[in-house]
């Protein structure tokens, strides 16, 4: 029996901004955890706080990291992480680089999101608009913690102006400086494929009439909040995803950053609705295939 996404070291995807694993029966990584599994990896979706700063993140997600070693006997994980679950990657993989072979970013704001910089301009946290906006985001966060089923570990910390912020251009610029594995040196460019040991990954899509405005989409309210939110760039106005840039979104080896894919479509949530001609499904299994290849 073929098994073309056995990869040396498990899988282990990392969630974005209130991201989880399983809220009642639907998965963050709609399909995607089956159709790895089916390939032949060994595949985990972690929890880590869904509203907080990237750091913290990355250190509950170090944690959940040498569980995993200790569960499996691996020596080392393969980390892929969606929107700031990159960031969040990034952060375990640069304290401790002995730990992960490599980190792909999937649709990753490496250096910031325009819609998150938009959100700081308008509604600012000492505001009246922004702590209406931080209640809203608080409402949500509880809600989705009643409904997950996938994680039963301990209470997450929230801290929500943290988490905004480490979404913003200032705020990655400075986590950047800090922890600058794998990034370009130009803007729009390809940055290291190895650092410290660490292989380095990333795609994204962008939002294109006549494909992404398509298909299953059609009934996809993501969908709809993405097209909204993609009016908030101007640095990249139309190259983003609805809440990441094309350039933005590179770091390491890319793969690609022009897939017909919004930010929600690019992890096939929303129960696998996507635009025309979309597989992001494929896109995962074609990367365990990658990773299987590069003996990692």
């Amino acid at each position: 029996m073929s098994h073309p996404c056995a990869t040396r070291y498990p899988l282990v995807l990392v969630p974005g901004m209130l991201g989880f694993i399983r809220l009642v029966l639907f998965p963050y990584w709609y399909g995607i955890v089956d159709a790895l599994r089916r390939g032949g990896a060994v595949v985990v979706a972690v929890q880590v706080s869904p509203l907080n700063s990237s750091e913290v993140r990355g250190e509950q997600l170090l944690l959940r990291i040498e569980e995993i070693l200790r569960e499996t006997g691996a020596e080392k994980v393969n980390l892929i992480g969606h929107s700031q679950g990159s960031l969040t990657a990034r952060y375990a993989a640069a304290r401790r680089p002995d730990l992960v072979a490599s980190v792909t970013s999937v649709a990753g704001p490496n250096h910031g999101s325009e819609l998150a910089d938009y959100l700081a301009r308008h509604y600012p946290h000492d505001s009246a608009k922004g702590r209406v906006l931080a209640a809203l985001l608080w409402l949500v966060g509880a809600l989705m913690s009643l409904l997950e089923t996938g994680y039963r570990g301990p209470k997450l910390p929230v801290d929500i102006p943290a988490g905004h912020q480490s979404l913003t251009s200032e705020g990655v610029a400075l986590f950047n400086q800090r922890y600058p594995q794998g990034l370009p040196d130009t803007w729009g460019g390809q940055g290291a494929e190895e650092v410290d040991g660490v292989r380095y990954y990333s795609w994204s899509g962008t939002l294109q009439p006549g494909k992404t405005d398509r298909g299953r989409n059609l009934f996809d309210g993501t969908h709809r909040s993405c097209r909204l939110f993609a009016r908030t760039f101007v640095r990249e106005v139309g190259h983003c995803d609805g809440m990441v840039g094309r350039y933005s979104s590179h770091l390491g080896t890319v793969i690609g950053d022009e897939f017909p894919l919004d930010h929600f479509d690019i992890v096939n949530q929303s129960i696998g609705l996507v635009g025309k001609g979309a597989e992001p499904i494929r896109l995962f299994v074609e990367h365990a295939a990658r990773l299987k290849a590069a003996g990692i």
